[in-house]
């Protein structure tokens, strides 16, 4: 059986993994351009489709038959080819969405809600809105009566949804709107999953405002789609249990701490137990510096070698599923923090001060451990999702890291 993700740009997609907890069939991604989706579709060498941008609401019109869900919507997320050849159009994103929205806990009754976007997405979130029994549900879109140039009418808004792909990996330093603006906001849900924490999901926990990105409503509907691919039951408890999986194999585990204290072998032993890939980042800026760390801060300084560093960790920060290991004062650039948290739990590593190493290390020979350690301190505590204390065995130590982050990600 041959499924697939049909889109127009599709290199992000996490669906080909996803699905393999949910079927044994083939899953692709089908990149197609606009001017070759009817020849795409003509062909119809597929057993079943997810669509995603920018074809949910063009392939409402190619669909032979449409399910009661897909029209109600006015969006086609699922599409079956039937014994006849004809095609038969379906919406998951509808329980999709309504699954990110019992997990997140969020009230929607009577409570007013801003959808941002207004594509395919958005009619199946408007769907689920309406269902739950929101108040109000405004629309955002870049030219219409409700449009980013006068969200001031909307500044009493409880909840927030985007459905914009603003903010979607590889522009992730982009926010759909400053939620400054909608100081009564009670809940933000951002339908994009990489990164993980978007710009704007994480301006809301800046702002202590709950929120979920869309990695669980991804899981939902994959499972809702698996069903009608394969025509068996699936149970719910499936799409828990593959979010949390994806989850752990695309979360970053960032080591940060004193220089010394033990990021890189630790980080080694953890990447080669999880099997995942794994970074240092004094290594990879010696590749960007073309010298030793200790060389270049000696010839052109500190803050020159941060600014550096904060280039490295800008682009490593959107990656998914490494280990990485930090430099010891990359904490002290609050830039870093949302490069590495978007897609990452950050672990702060504790050794103590007598057996941190000194030599090869300019920043730590060039004044008090101490002092440097006090100074620090508060940084690491800001970053860090977990502390854990590395004074055992590196093995020992690796293993309490991922024990901690399993329990930090339930």
């Amino acid at each position: 059986m041959r499924c697939g993700l049909l889109g127009e740009k599709l290199g992000h997609s996490y669906s080909p993994e996803l699905h393999t907890f949910f079927g044994d069939y083939d899953y692709e991604l089908f990149e197609v351009p606009p001017d070759q989706l009817g020849d795409f579709v003509r062909i119809r060498d597929f057993h079943g489709l997810n669509v995603t941008l920018p074809y949910k609401t063009t392939m409402l019109a190619i669909c032979d038959e449409l399910t009661q869900a897909a029209a109600a919507i006015g969006s086609v997320n699922t599409v079956v080819k039937q014994l006849d050849g004809s095609l038969l159009g379906d919406n998951t994103d509808a329980a999709g969405f309504e699954g990110m929205v019992w997990k997140s806990r969020m009230r929607i009754l009577d409570r007013k809600c801003v959808v941002l976007g207004s594509g395919g997405a958005s009619l199946a979130v408007q769907y689920v809105l309406r269902k739950l029994g929101a108040g109000e549900i405004v629309v955002i879109s870049r030219s219409g009566e409700n449009n980013y140039k006068n969200l001031d009418k909307h500044a009493d808004a409880s909840i927030l949804v985007n459905t914009t792909p603003v903010g979607m990996y590889p522009n992730t330093a982009a926010s759909p709107v400053d939620l400054r603006e909608f100081p009564q906001c009670e809940g933000v849900l951002d339908l994009i999953y990489n990164p993980a924490r978007t710009a704007l999901i994480q301006q809301a926990e800046a702002l202590e405002i709950p929120c979920l990105g869309g990695l669980y409503m991804l899981a939902e509907q994959a499972r809702c789609s698996a069903q009608i691919f394969t025509g068996e039951v699936i149970p719910a408890i499936r799409a828990k249990e593959a979010y949390h999986a994806l989850r752990r194999r695309k979360e970053n585990r960032i080591l940060i701490g004193m220089p010394g204290c033990g990021k890189s072998t630790v980080g080694q032993a953890l990447a080669e137990m999880l099997g995942l890939p794994f970074v240092d980042c004094d290594r990879e800026m010696e590749k960007v510096l073309g010298m030793p760390v200790s060389e270049y801060i000696t010839r052109y300084g500190e803050d020159a070698f941060r600014t550096e560093e904060a280039g490295l960790l800008k682009e490593l920060g959107k990656a998914s599923g490494l280990v990485i290991a930090t430099g010891g004062g990359c904490v002290t650039r609050a830039e870093n923090y949302p490069h590495l948290h978007q897609n990452g739990a950050i672990i702060f590593l504790e050794r103590e001060l007598s057996k941190l190493p000194k030599k090869g290390r300019p920043l730590s020979l060039r004044g008090n451990l101490q002092d440097m350690y006090t100074m620090r301190l508060p940084m690491y505590r800001r970053f860090a999702d977990i502390t854990v204390d590395n004074n055992g065995s590196v093995e020992s130590v690796a293993k309490r890291v991922e024990e901690a982050y399993e329990h930090f990600s339930d």
